[in-house]
């Protein structure tokens, strides 16, 4: 039984696109208990929000803590987000835009709600308590479907005055490159996400160029995912190997010129992608990386691979919002 003597509990969410993690933590930011569902087909905002609170009761009642004792949440979303009034503004993922996900959850759960975005909460949580532990100044780099960003300077998550910022994935790195979803040409994404490595490594099956991984899964690029890949290049895909570390030197180019502007302690590269292949990325990244920055910078930040897994973006949600809850009492 949770020992309600100590009356601090936080909840940190992680809203992700196909599933969604609740987490209750004690003073201390030890889980308590958890709760993980689907978000399910419909993606509409009043559904999502329905099983948004059905899950954080779910956690709640896992840890054996009444809601009363619960004195603040923080929720990681996919999309953009007013992180002073609350406001997801746009989660293409969950079909949302202007969604008041804060109000709804004071009004539900009469305590204080903190919004960030999950890459934000992400990078704030490794920064507290894995790879960027003990820096003053953390960058985070997420390649996934796309490629996500985030900073921590001086303890505080970088945003704009409105909406979050650190739009790394779209930093252009091939001038004249192909078009982006966002419309701009030669972003990061197009070449380092695990889309658009899925979409070279697919293409090299096809012409004969990779054999194992069309024997394993042919050019399906759905099923062409992090631990595919690693797989692929474990047994014998050069040419697979060679689109990895072409990404990661575009990663490492924007990386450069990101570090050049905020002078970051630690580089923490997260994500499924970096988590299979930690050597591989961790290398060539750190290679380009340093080729990139300003001389004067070289040698003096470190490129690690994110240590908290699925927990990074929850943790780091739920230190946020206890922390901006203390800020305010």
């Amino acid at each position: 039984m949770t020992d309600l003597s100590q009356t601090d509990f936080h909840l940190g969410f992680d809203l992700g696109g196909t599933k969604m993690l609740a987490v209750v933590y004690d003073a201390q930011f030890n889980p308590l208990g958890r709760s993980r569902i689907k978000t399910q087909g419909n993606r509409g905002a009043k559904s999502v929000l329905e099983r948004l609170v059905a899950n954080i009761e779910s956690a709640m009642e896992d840890a054996q803590v009444n809601e009363k004792h619960l004195c603040s949440i923080g929720i990681g979303v996919p999309g953009a987000v007013d992180m002073q009034s609350g406001v997801v503004l746009g989660a293409v993922n969950l079909g949302w835009k202007n969604v008041p996900v804060a109000q709804l959850l004071i009004d539900r759960f009469d305590c204080p709600v903190q919004l960030l975005n999950d890459v934000d909460a992400g990078v704030f949580g490794e920064s507290q308590f894995g790879a960027g532990r003990g820096a003053t100044n953390v960058l985070g780099v997420f390649p996934g479907t796309g490629i996500g960003g985030g900073a921590v300077l001086d303890g505080r998550i970088v945003s704009g005055s409105s909406q979050t910022a650190m739009e790394i994935g779209h930093v252009p790195v091939i001038p004249n490159g192909i078009r982006c979803g966002c419309g701009l040409r030669g972003c990061l994404e197009t070449v380092a996400s695990r889309l658009a490595i899925a979409g070279q490594a697919a293409q090299a099956a096809y012409r004969g160029a990779a054999p194992y991984l069309l024997e394993q899964v042919g050019t399906d690029i759905s099923q062409i995912r992090s631990g595919v890949l690693a797989a692929s290049i474990a047994n014998g895909d050069t040419e697979v190997e060679k689109i990895i570390k072409s990404a990661c030197k575009y990663l490492g180019k924007a990386i450069g010129a990101m570090a050049t502007l905020i002078s970051p302690d630690v580089v923490v590269l997260g994500g499924g992608l970096a988590e299979a292949m930690p050597e591989l990325f961790t290398r060539y990244t750190c290679k380009a990386a340093e080729k990139n920055v300003v001389p004067i910078l070289k040698g003096t930040f470190d490129i690690k691979i994110a240590e908290l897994g699925d927990d990074a973006s929850v943790l780091g949600a739920a230190v946020w919002g206890a922390r901006a809850r203390a800020t305010t009492e």
